[in-house]
């Protein structure tokens, strides 16, 4: 979070307001990730939707490969998510936050390096 603060301290309004934009566009939705929770949860559904593959797969096998005796653990597994998902829905928009100001800082490096590359070329030719 402070190092989004930084580099949204950079930023101009309207910058500001492209980092906004992007960050409401790609943000998970709250929602969808309790429904997955609840309804295919024991097979991990809610965390393929976070990104956290690596743990949903687990909870896939666990669930698949103990022909279903394994889903008293996932359901167990699950119903803790549901208290960890608020948390992980505000790290991914801390991430995409900081993605989007770091692009749009970029960009303004570049557009900074091409004015100036203009300049001496414009400088250059009228001697």
């Amino acid at each position: 979070m402070k190092n989004n603060e930084y580099l949204l301290n950079q930023l101009t309004d309207q910058e500001l307001l492209l980092v906004n934009s992007e960050v409401e566009k790609n943000k998970k939705s709250i929602a969808v990730a309790y429904i997955l929770c609840i309804f295919f949860g024991s097979i991990g559904g809610h965390r393929y939707y976070m990104g956290k593959t690596g743990s949903a797969i687990a909870m896939t096998l666990i669930t698949v490969l103990t022909v279903g005796f394994g889903v008293l653990v996932t359901v167990i597994w699950s119903f803790v998510d549901l208290f960890l998902i608020p948390g992980w829905l505000k790290d991914n928009q801390n991430s995409v936050e900081a993605a989007a100001a770091q692009n749009v800082l970029t960009r303004r490096q570049i557009r900074a390096g091409q004015n100036a590359s203009e300049t001496k070329l414009s400088e250059n030719s009228e001697k």
